[in-house]
């Protein structure tokens, strides 16, 4: 195992922990954590390609609203209900995907900025969603509720690591190269358009099945939840802890998310704190916190 899959074994322990000897606000503190990191991590897996992905809350909230809507509507298997969100924001990533990573860097950026917020509005006026008012009583099954909150943490850890061990296959290997050049790659005879959409496919497939958790977590979701601040809580989680590195995303998340709530008992708003952690991170910490540790994280990913 290498040392960034120890660091987020680690981080995971001490979070399970948490919930273990903590009290409940503790233990949804901890969820909120997990699935930040693995909304984060999967940001960054795009960043693999070099693109910014605002998108990401799209297909977080595609997968929070079908879930939601599942559990509103019929009864399934509480495992059938994680994997169809997923595969939902699967499906729709790919053809989204197909469409627009034919443009790149701001175009691309701006295009999922728009999404998302389309999405959103759709939400709003769509009646079976429950329009502006969201969709409420999504609860995990009675058996599972009273160690939902490990499950989750562990689930989301997991996804963590299969996007780590992903990065670090021969895929992951094309992944970055095509951000590096992908005109060597496309003349080696690889198909780079095709590899792009993979890579944005799997992002997106992850974000769903984190949107799912969420879902599940705050028995409760409305529009405003998936908007594009979503994406950028995101991009402070890896600017602060560092898109160098795998444990970047996972560190940054549990850092800003555990400084959100306590500004929040303080009476103060996080969309402040999250942008000047941002413009903080990139002026003082071009690399994040991991980038402290040492140039082994240099070059690792992201851009």
């Amino acid at each position: 195992m290498t040392k960034d899959a120890l660091g987020i074994v680690a981080v995971a322990c001490v979070l399970l922990a948490c919930v273990a000897f903590g009290s409940g606000y503790i233990g949804s503190l901890v969820v909120w954590m997990a699935i930040a990191a693995v909304t984060a991590a999967s940001l960054r897996f795009v960043l693999l390609i070099g693109e910014l992905n605002f998108a990401s809350a799209a297909f977080f909230g595609i997968g929070a609203y079908c879930t939601g809507y599942i559990a509103n509507t019929v009864e399934l298997p509480f495992v059938v209900t994680l994997a169809l969100s997923s595969l939902l924001a699967l499906a729709v990533s790919i053809v989204f995907g197909g469409i627009t990573l034919k443009v790149k860097g701001p175009y691309f950026l701006l295009i999922g900025f728009a999404f998302t917020e389309a999405l959103r509005i759709l939400y709003t006026r769509t009646d079976a969603l429950g329009g502006n008012s969201g969709l409420v009583g999504i609860f995990p099954p009675a058996w599972l509720e009273p160690y939902y909150q490990y499950f989750a943490t562990v689930l989301c850890f997991a996804l963590v690591l299969v996007l780590l061990a992903i990065e670090r296959s021969h895929l992951g290997k094309i992944f970055v190269a095509i951000r590096d050049n992908e005109n060597v790659v496309r003349s080696v005879g690889n198909r780079v358009f095709f590899t792009k959409v993979v890579c944005f496919a799997i992002a997106s497939a992850v974000a769903g099945l984190a949107g799912s958790l969420h879902a599940f977590a705050n028995n409760v979701i409305s529009p405003l939840d998936f908007g594009f601040m979503l994406s950028t809580f995101a991009l402070a989680y890896l600017k602060v802890g560092g898109e160098d590195s795998p444990l970047g995303p996972v560190v940054g998340a549990v850092l800003l998310v555990g400084i959100a709530s306590y500004a929040q008992s303080l009476g103060g708003s996080e969309h402040i704190l999250y942008g000047l952690a941002i413009v903080l991170s990139v002026l003082f910490m071009p690399k994040g916190l991991m980038g402290l540790a040492g140039p082994r994280h240099a070059g690792k990913g992201g851009r």
